[in-house]
């Protein structure tokens, strides 16, 4: 069973069908985690399980989508890690996204699914068709969740042509695109000057709705500018600006292989594109 297919599992099995039963310590509890907030120093989360039982240590936070998904987070790594202890950065999803570790991630992707299970988010998104930024938050509102973990969310539902970057001045730091946009489709390392993107970055104006972009202002394929994507974005913590990218050409989503894009290698077996920074 994925983690996906876990946390939908629990709620199935709990006979949650509203958004306002989601309650995340009562279904921590009955899956045997008991959760305590208290100070903490170097982590957000902390979890340590004897037997059946364990005990989810939480950094209080003012803003409870932060909570929440912290608890999420560990319940997830109660469910499909027992048997270890962790130490997490679990409210923040897009720093466990950075991280390298797949136990993490996999604690992230239960976590948006105990929060955000698949038939009420859809039934949330629906009304939008393609929602900016403030519906999502408004979305993200009715769920208690933070902007960034909803948006991720609307990625992972699959149903849009979507994609979520996160990029600051020195370029990008991570991103996530609907499993049907083609993985052809490969973003710049650096903000493009022409973007609104760059324009909050370096000069702080503000994004507030979706709006037409040339797509070679976002990706690097040499047919990129025969189409449009509508681009919005706001600011995270720091100097980092969350991007959300969709591509609304349904040619976009036909385009043939691109040999020469990405950091393309070649082997005995045929070529592969390396992820980004490797050598």
């Amino acid at each position: 069973m994925t983690p996906a297919e876990a946390a939908e599992a629990i709620i199935e099995d709990l006979g949650i069908t509203e958004v306002g039963e989601l309650d995340v310590e009562a279904i921590a509890f009955d899956a045997g985690v008991e959760v305590v907030y208290e100070e903490l120093s170097g982590c957000e989360a902390t979890l340590v399980g004897v037997g059946d039982l364990a005990i989810a240590t939480i950094n209080p936070s003012s803003y409870r989508g932060r909570a929440r998904f912290s608890v999420a987070h560990e319940v997830g790594h109660w469910t499909l890690h027992k048997g270890r202890s962790f130490r997490c950065r679990g409210d923040q999803v897009e720093e466990n996204f950075a991280s390298t570790s797949e136990l993490e991630k996999e604690a992230d992707t239960f976590a948006s699914h105990l929060l955000m299970p698949a038939r009420m988010f859809n039934e949330a998104i629906l009304p939008f068709g393609k929602p900016n930024f403030k519906q999502l938050a408004d979305v993200a509102s009715s769920f208690q969740t933070s902007l960034t973990a909803t948006a991720l969310r609307l990625v992972g539902v699959d149903t849009l042509p979507a994609i979520i970057a996160c990029y600051n001045r020195n370029g990008l730091r991570w991103h996530v695109a609907a499993k049907h946009v083609p993985r052809r489709w490969y973003l710049k390392d650096q903000v493009d000057d022409d973007s609104f993107t760059y324009d909050l970055l370096f000069s702080g104006k503000e994004c507030r709705t979706l709006g037409k972009q040339a797509a070679d202002t976002w990706f690097t394929n040499d047919d990129a500018g025969r189409y449009e994507v509508l681009e919005q974005c706001v600011p995270l913590r720091g100097d980092e600006v969350l991007v959300l990218i969709y591509l609304t050409d349904a040619k976009m989503m036909y385009a043939g292989f691109d040999p020469g894009v990405g950091n393309r290698r070649y082997n005995e077996r045929g070529s592969y594109v390396a992820p980004r920074g490797a050598h």
